[in-house]
């Protein structure tokens, strides 16, 4: 009965030594074989951002070469020369610059009567003099 038992048990017996509070056996190669799986996880990651490297500098050209074709200026050009044009223009300024306003604000009252121009042109004759009279 005995030996059944230990047959059953197999390679747990092991197992329920450490599950008992027991000492865990140490691999003497552990320490070499973590070692050498770090080594192969840093290999692999470089290997990864390399190939992703090679990937965006063949899209970067690709995206240059449509920008030359089109005569289309990267973002940061741009910027850099809104920027240029900005600080040139504030030069012997104390203040920073004023926006531009567009037309028609802060002139509602000519919109108002341009509109009724407008709509006084389609109107019929005597309405129109109707109109005209107050």
């Amino acid at each position: 009965m005995n030996f059944v038992m230990k047959q059953a048990l197999g390679g747990a017996t092991k197992d329920m030594g450490k599950m008992l509070g027991g000492e865990e056996e140490k691999d003497p190669d552990a320490e070499r074989k973590e070692e050498e799986r770090q080594e192969a996880l840093r290999q692999q990651e470089e290997e990864r951002k390399a190939k992703y490297a090679k990937m965006e500098a063949e899209r970067e050209s690709l995206r240059q070469g449509i920008r030359d074709k089109y005569g289309i200026k990267k973002k940061e050009e741009k910027e850099a020369e809104a920027q240029a044009a900005m600080e040139q223009a504030s030069e012997g300024s104390l203040t920073r610059p004023k926006k531009a306003i567009p037309a028609g604000c802060g002139d509602e009252e000519e919109e108002e009567e341009s509109i009724v121009d407008t709509v006084m042109k389609f109107l019929p004759g005597p309405l129109q003099d109707m109109f005209n009279k107050k």
